[in-house]
């Protein structure tokens, strides 16, 4: 434990479907085994997602026996109003604060679950972001939440609803504290197939970024594995340590990488930098850890 601040990484989109969850608990499991001190939030108190895939890794670690690392985790309690579809979002919003400002301190990093829509509690939540990371299915479906694309010209026309709700948010931050919000957009489920919507979307990506300030990474691919993980608690940081290396394969491995380098683009402060100890796909690939 330290006495400084966290490191917040925010996972948002306003769309759902786009892998928030999966990616919030990869980033968790894999800063965890680096050494970090990490606590996550589950702030989609409605889907619960998050909640429910660190649940299911309890009765993981109590069926088996397990040595899995666990983040110290918390949610948002719906208030009487929020569970009946009539609050207003201030409860919530003021548990949020609560939680940013003073319970999380004591970490080295805090990884913060968002809902898959627009409101109070997402957009007070994307404000407390050091790092956001968006990840979006490759398509042009998914890119409409961040940007409003000419079909006919493949440009940006404008920012999208959601872009422009981080804009208002970095603001917020400025004003708050002087921080500044790093945005990291992943691209998810990337196809070899067609490389000429790839090329459209790399080109459409590099125009967006430049107006409005985020950096493109590589996402995960399109891999049963990280959704039959889901029921175990489980991510594919973990299948060395539960199952053994031997039932690693290629495909393992490669999506091992793919987390290592999503967890290599996050620009953590020096005054927390660890030693690197992360397995990679490549060093079990090689015989390494």
């Amino acid at each position: 434990m330290s006495s400084k601040a966290a490191h917040i990484i925010v996972v948002g989109n306003e769309k759902g479907g786009s892998g928030k969850s999966t990616t919030a608990m990869h980033v968790i499991v894999g800063l965890l085994q680096s050494g970090y001190s990490v606590a996550s939030v589950d702030v989609d108190y409605r889907q619960g997602t998050l909640s429910r895939y660190l649940a299911n890794r309890r009765a993981f670690i109590k069926a088996a026996g397990s040595d899995v690392k666990m983040p110290a985790a918390y949610s948002i309690t719906p208030s009487e109003g929020a569970k009946d579809g009539f609050g207003d979002g201030e409860a919530e919003a003021a548990q949020l604060t609560l939680l940013m400002e003073g319970g999380l301190i004591n970490h080295d990093v805090v990884v913060v679950d968002t809902p898959g829509s627009a409101g109070l509690l997402s957009s007070l939540a994307h404000s407390y972001a050091d790092t956001l990371i968006t990840p979006i299915n490759d398509s042009f479906v998914d890119l409409d939440v961040l940007a409003h694309v000419d079909g006919v010209r493949m440009a940006v026309m404008a920012p999208s609803h959601y872009a422009e709700m981080v804009w208002k948010q970095k603001q917020a931050r400025a004003e708050r504290d002087g921080g500044s919000i790093d945005w990291l957009v992943m691209r998810n489920r990337l196809s070899s197939l067609d490389a000429h919507n790839k090329r459209k979307m790399d080109d459409i990506l590099r125009d967006l970024s430049a107006r409005v300030g985020l950096r493109v990474v590589p996402g995960f691919g399109e891999r049963v594995i990280f959704r039959e993980l889901f029921l175990a608690g489980l991510t594919i940081m973990d299948l060395k340590n539960a199952v053994g290396p031997q039932a690693l394969g290629p495909s393992h491995l490669a999506a091992r990488q793919e987390v290592a380098d999503l967890i290599g683009a996050i620009r953590l402060p020096e005054a927390i930098k660890l030693s690197p100890t992360l397995e990679t796909g490549n060093d079990l690939a090689h015989g390494k850890g």
